[in-house]
């Protein structure tokens, strides 16, 4: 308990550290305007601003040390911040005793001399800066690299992306490199290179290519968000649905490839439609079809569709629903857990295009065995979410019928061992998630 108040203490750093900042530069500006005989009168209030000054850099440098203490920074920018700030402060507490009535009678110092020191408070204070903002924005934020680097132009086409170029690296950077990137690098984890990420951190590597089981990053991010290794941490915002299938496809499909187009990597028919809308690429690159003649159809059964008036209706009742492929029509489905929809109300809708669901999110809707009896109509199913709902073992011979299933997640519900271990015997299952299983509700 003591070590969360400290970092959350720690964590007040950023907002204090500004203070010391305001003060010595304020008293630096009115030492200088107080030559002029109309600004004359601030001469008398820079002794009191240094004191606030020097008050608030303390302040700073033991909130700064507690949060030093997380672990999270490399160690040469954090000295160089340290070191400094505590200089800062010191010499803050040096300038105030100098301009302070009593110390002047024990030491006659010209005023020109006092202006000259107040100026170097001013660059010692911006160097100190410099070193803090290296720890939050990396080394490289102010370089003369990132200020030449040149914008990648988009592609024309999603063909011609480049995969992790192009796609997967942007996204990490956008979305991780805030806590991992030089200077700070939460796990001993960065996220500037490729190599970066199959070196990975002290958990192991980010990405081991092939494998979703061995690779740290996609498990970290695909964990329940209240899980304590769920990343991203600190209420920051998850990756999308869409971006994680992405990282997912690029590390089973794609290899954890670099410096290949999506021409010319195969099984790209499913993750081009996908890629296509989080690049903006084409007029309609939400439902845009994409042919791949190298791409092998996994379950050539999936039948075509035509009835987009019933896809609206159930867009009506409340259903999330993402097409992922046009030809064969392909679904992604969510039961939205805060609608308080009832699955009986969506149940004969759902069947009436149960064979052209591949993925289904049934979590966190309060949902038994019973509510879970057209499961067995989802014959070509290959992702299922069941979590958070107070399902049992009685549910499996509902899921055990579908042969194309590839995952299921039933975090949190009411199964035992042995059901999962079921689960896991069904041929085609390669995933099982099954955090907390037979605690529902229990934290």
């Amino acid at each position: 308990m003591l070590l969360d108040i400290a970092l959350f203490s720690g964590r007040l750093h950023p907002l204090v550290v500004h203070l010391p900042i305001g003060f010595l530069l304020l008293a630096s500006i009115f030492e200088i305007i107080s030559y002029k005989e109309k600004y004359a009168h601030l001469k008398s209030s820079v002794s009191f601003i240094l004191l606030l000054g020097f008050i608030s850099a303390v302040f700073a440098c033991i909130l700064g040390y507690l949060l030093s203490l997380s672990g999270d920074y490399e160690t040469t920018a954090l000295n160089n911040h340290k070191n400094s700030g505590i200089i800062l402060a010191l010499f803050s507490g040096l300038l105030y005793l100098i301009s302070d009535g009593t110390f002047k009678k024990l030491l006659v110092i010209k005023r020109s001399f006092f202006t000259v020191l107040c100026l170097l408070s001013v660059g010692l204070m911006s160097y100190t800066g410099h070193q803090g903002g290296t720890l939050t924005h990396g080394t490289e934020y102010l370089s003369l690299e990132v200020l030449a680097q040149q914008e990648r132009i988009k592609p024309a086409s999603v063909e011609q992306a480049m995969i992790f170029e192009d796609v997967v690296h942007p996204l990490l950077i956008q979305r991780c490199s805030q806590c991992h990137k030089d200077g700070k690098m939460k796990g001993e984890l960065s996220m500037k290179t490729l190599n970066d990420l199959l070196k990975g951190g002290k958990n192991g590597p980010a990405i081991v290519a092939g494998s979703l089981s061995e690779s740290e990053l996609y498990k970290r991010i695909t964990l329940d968000p209240e899980h304590d290794e769920f990343m991203p941490t600190d209420g920051k915002t998850p990756l999308t649905q869409q971006e994680v299938e992405i990282i997912q496809w690029w590390i089973e499909k794609g290899k954890a490839v670099n410096g290949k187009k999506l021409s010319e990597l195969k099984y790209t028919q499913t993750i081009k439609p996908i890629i296509a809308n989080y690049l903006k690429i084409g007029e309609n690159n939400n439902t845009a079809i994409f042919a791949d003649s190298d791409y092998p159809l996994r379950n050539p059964n999936i039948p075509g569709f035509s009835n987009l008036k019933l896809l609206d209706s159930l867009r009506n009742l409340g259903l999330n629903i993402r097409i992922m492929q046009h030809q064969p029509l392909m679904l992604d489905i969510t039961l939205p857990e805060d609608k308080g929809i009832q699955i009986t109300s969506i149940k004969s809708a759902l069947k009436a295009i149960a064979k052209n669901v591949i993925w289904l999110n049934l979590s966190g809707c309060n949902l038994s065995d019973k509510d879970l009896d057209f499961l067995p109509l989802l014959i070509n199913l290959e992702k299922l979410r069941l979590e958070k709902n107070p399902i049992t073992d009685a549910t499996i011979p509902h899921i055990s019928t579908l042969k194309h299933l590839e995952a299921v997640n039933v975090n949190e519900t009411s199964l035992s061992r042995a059901g999962v271990e079921q689960l896991k015997e069904i041929p085609s299952v390669k995933r099982v998630y099954e955090w907390k299983i037979g605690v529902l509700g229990n934290k």
